[in-house]
Order: structure tokens, then C-alpha cells, then sequence
């Protein structure tokens, strides 16, 4: 059994080589624990369910479902998941259904393995992590809902906003602003308020498609 204080993992890929692979490099890691693997839609959302983990890394092409289409099913039956997607694809469609379905970060599959961990460890704290080329591609998209405004952000909120979208943790945020870690998640909460977005990686995201901030 797991130590409690470990960040429980659930593996989900379609392909066994690459499951094993991620399993074996995050085995590594002391506070990571790996509580399951599959290469189905079906099973990860059962597995999801039964293991109830920390953290579900998700393959957004798998064969029986599209990864996003599993996501409100995997956010039913395991809440208090945290889901990252992990995936080679740079299928627009399917990156967007995953950013729309409210992933809580998203990387390539070509990162290197302390990257995949730092990513890991700072989305179940409730910190950001989007690679920054899959930044780049979502700055392309059109905007949608122009017609909705944005409530006005203060410089403040705004300085904040910028320096999540570099993946700052809330402690290097802090740092640089010189206030206290409490204040920035006080401002962090009133964007994800403003921006009526689930968390920090949806709040950046849907920040950069209103050209609110640059990457």
C-alpha cells in the first residue's frame, strides 16, 4: 500500500510501451505512486472510480474514446482527480475539446522526465502547468463569445495573470511581486472569478484567446 503522502497516479495511454515507460520513470520519484495503468477509455474511467487517485494522466487518443470525451465521466467518478494531459497528437480538434473540457494541465509527450514530474507536483497543488507550445497554439484560435465582456482585472491581477501564464509557482509569483503567498492566491481566486474559469490553467488559457496577455 501506498504511503498517504504520496501523489497517486493513474496512467491512462494506448500504447503498453509508453505506459510502462512513464510508470518506470515516475517510480523514481519518491512522493509519486503509480496506482494504475490501462490503454482504454472504459477501463480508466472504472480504474478511476476504484482507485480514486490524485492525479490521472490522460492520452487524448485512445482507442475505444477520444481522451476529452471521457473527461466529465473521469471529474464524475473520481472529484478529487486532478487530470493532465499527456499526449503526442497535435490534432487541433482534439487539443481544444480537452482545453474546453477543463483539463487541469496539458504537456507532449516529448518532455523530459523532471519536466513531467515539476508538472505533476504543481497541478495537484492547483498551480497551472501548460506547455508553452501548446500555449502557442492556442493563442491562434478565434475568440469565442466576443460579445461577452471581461470584467476589468486590476495591474495588480494583471501582473499576477502574466506571470502564471510562465508557470510560475505561487511562492516565485510572490517573490517577484514582494507580497505574501496568501495575497497571490487571494488575486489568483478573484481572476478565476473574473475570467469564470475552473482553475489557473483554464484562467491563462481563455486569457490568451482574449489577447488579455501574450505568449
Amino acid at each position: 500500500m501506498s504511503s498517504p503522502s504520496r501523489i497517486r497516479i493513474l496512467i491512462v495511454d494506448d500504447h503498453a510501451v509508453v505506459r510502462r515507460g512513464l510508470a518506470m520513470v515516475l517510480a523514481l520519484q519518491r512522493d509519486f505512486s503509480v496506482v494504475g495503468e490501462t490503454g482504454s477509455a472504459h477501463e480508466a474511467v472504472t480504474m478511476a472510480l476504484a482507485f480514486q487517485p490524485d492525479l490521472i494522466l490522460l492520452d487524448l487518443a485512445l482507442p475505444d474514446r477520444e481522451g476529452p470525451s471521457i473527461l466529465a465521466d473521469l471529474r464524475r467518478v473520481a472529484p478529487g482527480a486532478r487530470v493532465l494531459a499527456l499526449s503526442g497528437t497535435r490534432d487541433i480538434r482534439l487539443i481544444q475539446a480537452a482545453v474546453q473540457g477543463g483539463v487541469d494541465g496539458y504537456m507532449p509527450k516529448d518532455v523530459t522526465p523532471p519536466e513531467l514530474a515539476e508538472a505533476i507536483r504543481r497541478v495537484v497543488r492547483d498551480e497551472s502547468y501548460i506547455h508553452p507550445d501548446i500555449l502557442q497554439l492556442v493563442s491562434r484560435w478565434q475568440v469565442a463569445d466576443t460579445h461577452t465582456a471581461t470584467p476589468p482585472l486590476t495591474k495588480r491581477e494583471m501582473e499576477v495573470l502574466r506571470l502564471m501564464a510562465t508557470m510560475a509557482t505561487n511562492r516565485e509569483i510572490a517573490e517577484r511581486l514582494v507580497v505574501s503567498e496568501e495575497t497571490v492566491r487571494s488575486h489568483v481566486k478573484s481572476i478565476l472569478r473574473k475570467l469564470d474559469q475552473p482553475n489557473r490553467t483554464q484562467a491563462v488559457i481563455e486569457a490568451v484567446r482574449r489577447r488579455l496577455i501574450e505568449v
